[in-house]
């Protein structure tokens, strides 16, 4: 025999409750007062189309973002040059080296400026320079007596391809470009930066003139809005640093005027540094009411 269906008892009070409940949700539908209940992200339920909607991306800059220089400290260059030296305490005058840095204002990913530059006072004169020219050749001997460290053909070619790149400096005599196209060392000297270039003027005819120019000359090129250069030895006068400043940021403002009238590049700051000091905003004045004499920064 089964066992009777038990049934649950029902009283009349639940009844109106369950009711009273069903009404009141209803009312809470009708008044849309659902947008109440949240999720964990912020939004309400009223909000899901605008959740379920893709993100905008964030617009990309295009030109390089500078500081604002209006409330920036800046330093004439003989207060520049003082503080400079008080980080390089007790460092030989021609080891730690100043350097310029200058910031563009410039869009990305346009044509940059890169050129090669003898300053008026030679701040490197150890630099390494390999010539390509026939080894028992005028031009060979030219080479040497300008002071080139490597002269040669086939020994060059030979030593580049297996890793031995002993120059800081490389230019090849016309007569030997095909040569040098021919053993393909462009791969390797290239992203070093010392494949010859008719370009940048290290494809010559004459090697001796190319040598001579190459020995105390330096190289900048803009990286990410910014140009920097090497523009004197610690132990340079403020003299002497401000002819290298000069023949320098003369020389840049040709390289932008050259470029086209679409690019626009327009110098936003000049900073001062050394190897081991901070960098030190220039305000364009050499000396201030408060720098010491010029004589006093001399370190030689």
């Amino acid at each position: 025999m089964s066992a009777p269906l038990l049934v649950p008892r029902i009283s009349l009070q639940h009844l109106r409750t369950s009711v009273q409940l069903n009404a009141h949700l209803q009312a809470l539908r009708n008044a849309n007062l659902r947008t109440s209940v949240r999720y964990a992200s912020g939004k309400s339920i009223g909000d899901k189309r605008e959740r379920d909607q893709p993100k905008k991306k964030r617009k990309t800059r295009t030109v390089f973002k500078q500081s604002d220089l209006k409330n920036a400290l800046q330093f004439s260059l003989c207060d520049a040059m003082r503080y400079i030296q008080a980080f390089e305490v007790g460092r030989p005058p021609n080891s730690p080296k100043y350097d310029l840095a200058v910031r563009l204002r410039t869009i990305k990913n346009g044509p940059t400026v890169r050129n090669r530059l003898r300053l008026p006072h030679a701040v490197d004169t150890s630099i390494r320079i390999c010539v390509i020219c026939p080894p028992d050749s005028k031009h060979a001997e030219a080479a040497k007596k300008a002071g080139a460290s490597i002269v040669g053909e086939e020994t060059v070619f030979d030593a580049v391809k297996e890793g031995r790149i002993e120059f800081d400096r490389c230019i090849c005599h016309i007569e030997s470009t095909g040569k040098m196209n021919k053993a393909g060392l462009g791969r390797i000297l290239g992203p070093r930066g010392l494949m010859p270039s008719a370009k940048f003027g290290t494809i010559v005819k004459d090697v001796g003139s190319g040598v001579k120019g190459l020995i105390g000359g330096s190289e900048y090129r803009e990286r990410n809005g910014v140009l920097r250069m090497a523009i004197g030895q610690l132990g340079f006068t403020p003299e002497e640093v401000q002819t290298n400043i000069k023949a320098f940021m003369s020389e840049v403002k040709k390289d932008i005027a050259l470029l086209s009238d679409r690019i626009n590049k327009e110098i936003h700051e000049v900073v001062l540094s050394s190897t081991n000091a901070p960098g030190f905003t220039l305000n364009g004045d050499f000396r201030s009411p408060d720098s010491p004499p010029t004589k006093d920064l001399s370190l030689m």
